[in-house]
């Protein structure tokens, strides 16, 4: 549960506000009755919808990058600190990197990095 409060407390507050504006618009006196009960409805079910599917893949994607990064593959980490030059992180296991509580960190580095915030190292290759 603290997993998907960290993840979606931003999108909860935006469905939450998304609700208040519903009530607030459905209450009036030019709308139609019953608007209340289907705005809340349509709202409400858009909002489980989407956040139940932003979970869903979000937390498909930290299961892929932490079984990457325990297999001692690549992972890339994006760097908000330099915005400039530099901007993703290559995280492996060989190089010092650890992770505990969905966290990478390493002696080398400063800031430590969430891994739903970062992907698998995919090599690109071309073929003729």
């Amino acid at each position: 549960m603290e997993l998907f409060l960290k993840l979606e407390a931003g999108y909860l507050g935006i469905a939450a506000f998304a609700l208040v504006i519903t009530l607030i618009v459905t209450t009036r006196p030019f709308m139609p009755k019953g608007a209340l009960k289907k705005g809340f409805l349509l709202m409400f079910s858009l909002s489980f919808t989407f956040i139940a599917l932003h979970y869903y893949v979000t937390s498909s994607r930290i299961s892929e990058v932490e079984t990457a990064f325990n297999s001692g593959e690549k992972v890339l980490c994006e760097s908000r600190a330099v915005r400039k030059v530099a901007q993703s992180v290559s995280i492996e296991k060989s190089n010092e990197w650890s992770l505990k509580d969905h966290m990478f960190s390493s002696p080398n580095y400063s800031r430590e990095f969430f891994s739903a915030r970062c992907i698998k190292y995919v090599p690109i290759t071309l073929s003729k």
